[in-house]
């Protein structure tokens, strides 16, 4: 286990990463700003590559903000939602994008005797929440035109990809020219399965050692919807 967090220690260290802490708990990051600052400094060579940037919500819009500013790069939001057993809301058996592009745990689903059918109910009340938060967090403006554009999809941290997933293959429909993914940290798995799904993948941190996005930053309390409207009303 030694090893394995002096991985950690050595990567943070060599990535320029803000601070850490030796344990069970390792934090790297201030809070989503300070991520999406460092973050923003690995994708500088984008900023003349007519860059779009998707922040998915809402603790990766923060982060996303801080690209965006960077890249002198619009900002608009993809929401994608998982989706959870019938019995267990919080056991994430599969995700949907906004566009009804869902994607399912095969393995998951067959250990749990579940059916693609058994979760149609399931599907169609997230992508209800979905249309409420584009709603709320866009107002009357339109989903943007990707096509031709090199989008970098953002968020805080991811643990299993599943969600990400979806909104990647759903913005790849989108026809834009490039299509980019880059978060300040991720598990090891996630990175092996979404490398895959898109151009590039910028992650300035993949531990050895990985619980939960959380224990990555000192501070990594909600966002909440205001704050996601007003970096909206800002950079959108």
């Amino acid at each position: 286990m030694i090893d394995r967090i002096l991985h950690m220690h050595n990567t943070a260290k060599h990535s320029g990463l803000s601070s850490y802490q030796l344990g069970v708990f390792v934090m790297v990051f201030m809070d989503r700003r300070d991520a999406g600052q460092q973050l923003a400094v690995k994708l500088i060579g984008y900023k003349n590559k007519n860059p779009f940037v998707l922040g998915i919500p809402r603790g990766g819009v923060v982060v996303a903000a801080e690209v965006a500013r960077e890249l002198g790069a619009p900002l608009d939001v993809i929401i994608p939602r998982k989706i959870g057993a019938p019995f267990n809301k919080e056991l994430a058996v599969g995700a949907v994008a906004p566009d009804g592009t869902t994607i399912f745990d095969e393995r998951a689903l067959f250990m749990l005797g579940l059916k693609k059918a058994d979760l149609e109910d399931q599907v169609r009340h997230e992508l209800e929440e979905i249309s409420r938060r584009s709603n709320t967090y866009r107002g009357n403006r339109k989903p943007p035109v990707l096509q031709g554009k090199t989008v970098i999809m953002v968020d805080d941290g991811i643990a299993t990809g599943m969600t990400a997933r979806a909104a990647l293959e759903s913005v790849r429909k989108l026809d834009p020219d490039s299509l980019v993914l880059a978060v300040p940290v991720a598990s090891m798995e996630a990175v092996s399965q979404l490398k895959q799904d898109v151009d590039e993948l910028v992650c300035l941190l993949v531990p050895d050692v990985f619980y939960a996005v959380g224990q990555f930053y000192q501070n990594f309390r909600q966002t909440s919807d205001e704050e996601v409207i007003n970096i909206m009303k800002e950079l959108a």
